[in-house]
């Protein structure tokens, strides 16, 4: 059975585990249980039965919230966990006053690109050599929730 609900403390190693599977800079347990305890932040975490399948994390500032990370397993990828991901997060972002949504995605990084824009996130510019290993621009988002 596929469900997502706010981060616990227990989905900190599995979230870890799978940062390494996929990002060249992946965060630590340390760093993520850390984000998990600050108050301005909305973590998600994606489960198939008792499998992690994908996980958000967001931080937010009065209207507007930063996602720092949306990651899918492999395995489960194009069968719409991010999009229920960012659903959820929509919903959990009107709850918290966040009206405004950023992102940051790398140049080369095409089908996350799509992805973004497929659900109405716009290109706002590029900052340049913005990721390291390997170095590249990262295309700036933003999408207005309820527009």
């Amino acid at each position: 059975m596929f469900s997502i609900r706010r981060m616990r403390r227990e989905d900190v190693a599995d979230v870890a585990a799978l940062e390494r599977k996929i990002f060249t800079d992946a965060w630590s347990e340390r760093a993520i249980l850390e984000t998990l305890d600050q108050k301005q932040t909305l973590l998600l975490a994606a489960y198939e039965d008792r499998k992690l399948t994908g996980y958000l994390i967001l931080y937010f500032v009065l209207e507007d919230g930063e996602i720092a990370r949306i990651a899918v397993d492999e395995a489960y990828r194009r069968q719409g966990v991010a999009t229920r991901m960012l659903r959820e997060l929509g919903s959990l972002c009107a709850e918290n006053g966040v009206s405004k949504l950023l992102l940051d995605v790398r140049e080369s990084n095409a089908s996350a690109y799509a992805f973004y824009v497929s659900h109405g996130f716009v290109r706002d510019g590029v900052r340049k050599n913005y990721y390291t290993n390997p170095v590249e621009n990262a295309i700036l988002m933003s999408y207005e929730i309820g527009s």
